[in-house]
Formats: C-alpha cells, structure tokens, sequence
C-alpha cells in the first residue's frame, strides 16, 4: 500500500474555505511503459499548496495527492525504461505539459504543477510516485534528500524570474528581491549570487534581512518603513547608483515604489501577488520605458539547466522546518501555519520515510 495526503471537501467560497487534510491508503502503483516508480523521501510545501487549501487556485482535485516538490528513490522501471537511474535518488519535476519553450507552455491546455491537480493526477505527498523518465533529475550528491525535495518549484520559478526572464542574471548587475525568506526570494538569492549580480532585499524582519547579508546579499530595507525606497536608493553603489531589474511576489505598489530606482529600460519581473490579487502600472514606468515580465514556473528544459547550476555552485536550498511523518496531520498543518504568517525562512518540508506518531 501507499499513503496518500489529500484535501477534504467541505462547503465554503473560494477565500474563506480551508479544506482540511486527510491522510489514507491507496493501491502500490506499479510503473507502465516508460514510468518510474519512485519511493518518496521528502517533500516540500509552497504558496500554491495553501491556495490550493484555501480554493484560491484553479483546477484543484480533492482525490489527487497534494504537493509538488518532492525527492525520493527509484525503486522499479517500467518496460522501455533506462536501467541507469534504478536505485538512484531523484528530483521530480514539478509541472507537466512544458517541455522547452522560452516563451510560454507549447500547448497551454496541458500545463499545470503537480499537486492536487484535476489535470496530472501526480502529487509528491505520498509514498509511491509514478512519473515518466523524462519527469525527473537524478538528485546532485552533495544535498541532502530534504534540501533536494525543497529545490524544485521554487528554484524553477527563481531560475526563470532570474535567468530567463529578467535579462540581468550576468556579474555586477543590481537586483531587488522582495520579500527575503520566501522559498522563491531565497532562491533567487543564491542564484544571483552565484552569477555574480549584486542583489538587494526587502522584509518586514530585520532578522531575515541580516540573514540574507550573510549568504551574500548586498544589504536590504524594512519594507513597512515609510519611504523605504529612499532607504534603499542609498545602499546602492556610487558606480552604478540604479537598479537594473526588480523580481517581486507580492505585488501591490511595487511599480510606484521601484520606477524611480530603476534604470531607463529596465524589468520588473513578477512571479507571484501574495499582497494583492493587481498591481497599478503608473505612467512614470511607461514613460522610463519599464518592463513589465510575467513568470510562473518554468519548463522541463529550465529545470534541467537549475539543476546542472545547482551542482556545479554547489548551492544548498534553504530549509526552514521540517515536520517528522506524513501521518502527523497536525504537524503538516503547522508548516501550513508558518506559511500563512510568514514565519518561514526557507522551504516548509516533510520527511515523508519518518514516523510522526
């Protein structure tokens, strides 16, 4: 058998619902023609998984599991498979339906993230994952399974918001990360400083602002500070005294706030709006010929070209709280918890082999 975590159905609108978690037995799938069966280690949690929760996110399923990061064994290959990945630990790719384009899914109709989707019925919390061989990574050595499974949809998303999107992943270049403590903003942080851009953060924590200077940032401001933009315009250095990109997942006044700051030409990147559901694009920004660049997730291809970065700069995802067993709901509630009011540093993961009763 395999365990399943799922969401319970209950009455309520989208916003105000929290659909509860339920944990229960499911059949050991056994992999088809091309698929991996792969014995889930660890998985980890993102905004999404609390949209989902909350009915906020379209597309959810109440019978598939839950969660899109994850990182675990292959323990049996379907006919047709490659032998070489048998017994070797993976990383499993969170989305399905885009395979290369830098623009956009190929056929947006088939894409979405794994994780209580009516589209994939493929979700990391549970014991046993099928996926197809071209769905997973096999995992760098030197993270731990938990770092690994805290890798996937975060650093997909940082990787495109950064290297794809933003058009300034290159050494010198100044860049604004929002919200420092966040998986994706953290992320990004390790990103950019491993390609030698300067990058600047903000928060409400002066904590997770010192925590960030100490992995590499250049400095940051409290973003509840009355004019914190002026704060930040002087930490930028005297040869080049503007930024050149600003990634954001908060939305709000970000453009009002960073127009100013930013060069003639440059991008504003957003991968999400956890403040506010619009942003307001002033004229100013027109007019400083500002872009604008949406970014959710990534294609397959990009989450290849992470992990080859990740193993060559050896960077270590960061993990903020891990719970002990994907039987102690109360403690994977928690995680929830800690997401809901920002008291996370870093991903939110559960040791799915450990026992939590």
């Amino acid at each position: 058998m395999s365990r399943s975590l799922t969401i319970q159905k209950i009455d309520g609108k989208p916003g105000q619902v929290y659909y509860p978690l339920q944990l229960h037995d499911t059949p050991k799938p056994v992999p088809g023609p091309g698929e991996l069966l792969v014995k889930i280690h660890a998985a980890a949690l993102n905004h999404r998984d609390l949209f989902v929760r909350q009915h906020l996110y379209p597309g959810i399923s109440f019978t598939s599991p839950l969660l899109s990061d994850g990182c675990g064994t292959v323990v049996q290959t379907g006919p047709g498979c490659s032998a070489q990945l048998l017994h070797q630990r993976v990383i499993v790719c969170p989305v399905r339906g885009w395979d290369a384009d830098v623009d956009a899914p190929e056929d947006p109709d088939r894409y979405a993230a794994i994780g209580a989707s009516n589209r994939y019925p493929d979700g990391t919390a549970q014991d046993y994952l099928l996926v197809r061989e071209s769905d997973v990574v096999q995992c760098p050595e030197h993270l731990s399974t938990l770092e690994a499974a805290a890798l996937p949809l975060v650093g997909l998303t940082g990787w495109r918001a950064l290297v794809t999107k933003s058009r300034n992943a290159h050494p010198g270049r100044n860049i604004l990360v929002t919200g420092i403590g966040g998986g994706v903003a953290l992320q990004i942080l390790q990103l950019g400083v491993a390609r030698g851009c300067r990058i600047y953060v903000t928060s409400s924590d002066p904590e997770k602002i010192e925590r960030a200077v100490r992995m590499g940032a250049q400095g940051g401001v409290n973003y509840r500070t009355e004019a914190w933009e002026k704060q930040l315009q002087a930490l930028l250095p005297a040869d080049r005294p503007y930024l050149d990109a600003v990634i954001d997942g908060a939305g709000g006044d970000i453009v009002a706030r960073t127009t100013r700051l930013l060069k003639a030409g440059g991008v504003i990147c957003v991968y999400g709006m956890t403040v506010a559901p619009r942003m307001e694009w002033a004229m100013p920004a027109v007019l400083k010929h500002i872009d604008m660049l949406a970014c959710t997730t990534g294609s397959r291809a990009e989450f290849h070209a992470l992990v080859e970065f990740v193993q060559e700069h050896q960077i270590r995802p960061v993990v903020s709280r891990v719970v002990r067993g994907l039987d102690d709901l109360e403690g994977i509630d928690g995680l929830f918890e800690d997401m809901k009011v920002g008291r996370q540093f870093g991903k939110l993961v559960i040791d799915v082999d450990s026992t939590g009763s």
